[in-house]
């Protein structure tokens, strides 16, 4: 039976876990794997650009007691990314976390939209989420243990127009790790995901910058307000610790409370 902790700061630490995080050269992924490193956690960073990949790891191993290691793969081929985690577990040792990052976007009215984009679409937003959380949790299995968190978005549970199939691709992210969580957590894995509401990121500058759109925002949010990267560092550490042990098949909306009102 579990104890609390005469310090139940220790819950949320990683110390000696391993955590790869995908698309995490730049934007959401590189800020949780910053947060994972200062919770205690070594790094795997990925990303199909190897010299962003380079220049992050650089970055997040200037930070004290950091340990990074990069693992180059695209997250849409299935045999790559078995290939690349079979080839890291075999080198280096467990993965006992891993963080679906990965995403685009593109937006374009639903009645004009490329199906080209939208297959891109699909197999960046959702096949990557199966094909490296397989892999991943093949070994975990065995270990009788792991920690994944999918990110999902606001999209998850509503719509924008001229984003369809990205809100479609969301949601399945969110019912993915609701069947992740059904059929793993019987072999030690906990399974969550976190979505994010509107954040201030290079890839939503041109919404941050338009008046109108961030106006929209201020009187949609209840806290008024785009979101910081910084505050999606919380309920990543949360969901990667020992804090979350019989927390599985959630979604954690990280909004401001915009899907909590109309």
């Amino acid at each position: 039976m579990n104890t609390i902790p005469d310090n139940t700061l220790t819950l949320f630490d990683l110390s000696g876990k391993t955590a790869l995080i995908t698309g995490s050269s730049q934007g959401i992924g590189y800020t949780l794997a910053e947060g994972l490193a200062r919770a205690g956690a070594t790094l795997v960073l990925n990303g199909r650009d190897e010299t962003k990949l380079n220049a992050a790891a650089k970055q997040l191993a200037s930070i004290e007691g950091a340990t990074v290691h990069t693992l180059a793969f695209d997250v849409t081929d299935h045999s790559a990314c078995a290939d690349a985690v079979n080839g890291f577990e075999t080198v280096h040792g467990a993965i006992d976390i891993l963080v679906n990052n990965a995403g685009m976007q593109h937006r374009t009215p639903l009645e004009d939209f490329d199906p080209v984009m939208f297959d891109k679409l699909l197999q960046t937003n959702v096949a990557s989420v199966f094909n490296v959380g397989q892999a991943v949790a093949r070994h975990m299995i065995k270990r009788g243990a792991g920690k994944m968190i999918n990110i999902a978005s606001i999209q998850t549970a509503l719509a924008r127009p001229g984003i369809a199939p990205y809100t479609a691709t969301k949601g399945a992210v969110a019912n993915l790790t609701k069947g992740m969580a059904t059929d793993w957590a019987q072999h030690g894995l906990q399974v969550n995901a976190i979505a994010p509401g509107y954040f201030d990121t290079l890839l939503n500058a041109a919404l941050v910058a338009d008046e109108d759109f961030t106006a929209w925002i201020s009187k949609r949010t209840p806290t008024g307000r785009w979101g910081d990267l910084p505050e999606l560092v919380g309920a990543c550490i949360f969901l990667s610790s020992n804090a979350s042990s019989f927390v599985n098949g959630h979604t954690l909306f990280v909004d401001g409370g915009m899907s909590a009102c109309l």
